[in-house]
């Protein structure tokens, strides 16, 4: 299994449609992206964005439910694709109890294990047919973009301007 992080939400511009972004935490940090229902994107993006609600959602509200019966939500495992479609397994711990794996749609327990602060995996063989190589381009990051700025401000001069 390999560790992920979700990247964000956005709406694919083809498909009017949200996607959540993945990303492999080790190297060679392949990403992935799963088509997912606006409800879910939003429940993403709050948990993302750590949005207070003044009342819990629905995936605040399993987690509380799950915290109140002494059961904890110990992982995310993304486990496979068949026709597009993405499956995951939400392991839960019982006090005191055997783990026990529910099935899950992927925005589903994703939501929920931003919410209950629970690592995310995927299976080798998902990630090795999904995952792709995205490359970063290290030598602009923010700190270089705003380091040009900051030069570009400190030495501008009125003659710059002349026309």
């Amino acid at each position: 299994m390999k560790s992920l992080s979700v990247r964000g939400v956005r709406i694919d511009r083809m498909s009017n449609t949200p996607v959540v972004t993945l990303r492999e935490e080790d190297a060679p940090r392949r990403q992935f992206e799963i088509f997912i229902g606006a409800p879910e994107a939003a429940a993403i993006k709050t948990a993302l964005d750590a949005e207070q609600t003044p009342r819990p959602l629905t995936h605040d509200l399993f987690v509380l439910a799950l915290e109140r019966v002494s059961v904890s939500v110990s992982r995310v495992v993304l486990t496979h694709v068949s026709n597009g479609t993405y499956y995951a397994d939400l392991v839960l711990t019982p006090d005191g109890g055997p783990e026990v794996t529910v099935s899950s749609r992927p925005s589903d327990a994703l939501a929920i294990a931003l919410r209950a602060s629970c690592p995310i995996f995927v299976l080798d063989d998902l990630i090795d047919l999904v995952g792709e190589v995205i490359e970063e381009d290290e030598s602009r990051t923010d700190t270089g973009i705003i380091d040009e700025f900051r030069d570009f401000i400190e030495n501008i001069s009125p003659e710059d301007f002349d026309t």
